[in-house]
């Protein structure tokens, strides 16, 4: 079974959601970018919620059947790249995501509305 970039985009984001992320957004890359479908960009409080945000999405979408092709930055729990192909999610520590701010670097991306 395969799954679609916009059933992968919700799963992630409701994982995300469910451990608190903090202001999430999701930037749609379609035409824009090689890279991925979507980006999702959020932020936690703390080293622990970072890395409570991280593991929640690596366990749904491995329920989901979706393996996680990349992951980079668990250790430090400063900003987590999860590669799940067609989604990439940016999960910061507060203090990095406004330091690097890659809304503002992936400003041409319409941003996804989420229900």
């Amino acid at each position: 079974m395969t799954i679609q970039p916009r059933e992968l985009l919700d799963i992630v984001v409701a994982a995300a959601e469910d451990k608190k992320a903090m202001d999430l957004v999701v930037l749609d890359l379609q035409g824009i970018s090689l890279v991925a479908d979507y980006f999702v960009i959020c932020h936690g409080n703390s080293d622990t919620q970072v890395q409570a945000i991280t593991n929640e999405v690596r366990k749904k979408v491995h329920e989901a059947g979706v393996a996680v092709r990349g992951m980079e930055g668990l250790d430090a729990s400063r900003w987590v790249l999860l590669d799940l192909g067609d989604v990439v999610i940016h999960i910061f520590h507060r203090e990095e995501r406004e330091y690097y701010n890659i809304e503002k670097l992936w400003s041409d991306a319409k941003v996804v509305e989420m229900a």
